[in-house]
């Protein structure tokens, strides 16, 4: 009788999480297969889908955007977080606060501000023609805009890659000291398989809204550049065509579903992983 009751108040409790999940996760992932499979007047239908061969170039370009970002974000972040989780206790929780401060702002603040630093009269060409190499073309480029993917998005890389290499026991460390690793030696066969899961946490966290983006690219990349992101935003806002963007957004989601299960692969721990 007392499991029953508690079988019962456990369901009673998660009720409400189900019923957020169904409003708001399934039912919106269900309009928007209804709106890919179907013209302006509801009749069924699979133009949207075999139409969407002509932006294959826009999503491979948005695939790689995003890789490269991805990429660099790692590269920046690991030494980071591993010089992070060598210092003190204090110093951890300065350098978190100010990795985690420029999230305190908006986000189309902070890419707004990039074109001020970029621009050919911005603080970075000011300072190239007073030593006469400016002005240099950097706003309206690829460059800015794969830049304001790794600065808006380096902090969901450093904090889950920090989160793990703070928690390894020091005690392997001396252990692999005592048995003559060097530090390199240290790091390849100690930390980072230690420190797998959070990369791949990172690289999920970094990679699925940088591929998906589009203010970053309107604004960084001046409109020369067009990635997935800017067609969506395009159908729904100015074209009005709903089931052409729908479309894209769920070939998209399925990308992304794919990229995340072969991730998922080289991750074969518990702690820290990537469920689908």
């Amino acid at each position: 009788m007392n499991k029953k009751r508690t079988d019962f108040a456990q369901k009673l409790i998660s009720a409400p999480y189900i019923v957020w999940s169904a409003i708001f996760i399934i039912v919106p992932l269900l309009m928007v297969a209804y709106y890919a499979f179907t013209d302006k007047s509801g009749a069924f239908t699979l133009d949207n889908i075999s139409g969407l061969s002509r932006y294959a170039k826009t999503f491979g370009m948005s695939l790689l955007y995003a890789a490269e970002a991805t990429v660099i974000s790692l590269i920046i972040a690991y030494p980071l977080a591993y010089f992070m989780s060598n210092m003190k206790a204090g110093a951890q929780r300065m350098m978190s606060m100010l990795i985690m401060l420029p999230m305190w702002m908006n986000f189309l603040i902070r890419t707004y501000s990039w074109i001020t630093i970029l621009a050919k009269t911005g603080i970075i060409n000011t300072l190239l023609s007073k030593i006469g190499i400016g002005p240099v073309q950097l706003i309206n480029t690829p460059g800015a805009v794969v830049l304001g993917m790794v600065y808006n998005y380096l902090p969901y890389m450093v904090l889950p890659i920090y989160t793990v290499m703070v928690k390894i026991d020091k005690s392997l460390l001396e252990a692999a000291d005592d048995l003559g690793s060097s530090p390199i030696s240290r790091l390849r066969r100690v930390i980072f398989p230690m420190t797998v899961p959070g990369i791949i946490s990172g690289i999920t966290m970094v990679f699925v809204p940088s591929v998906s983006t589009f203010y970053i690219s309107q604004k960084l990349g001046g409109g020369k550049t067009m990635l997935i992101g800017d067609v969506i935003e395009m159908q729904f806002q100015s074209s009005y065509n709903y089931n052409l963007g729908a479309a894209i957004s769920l070939v998209l989601m399925v990308l992304i579903l794919i990229s995340l299960a072969v991730m998922n692969r080289f991750d074969d721990s518990e702690e820290g992983g990537i469920l689908i």
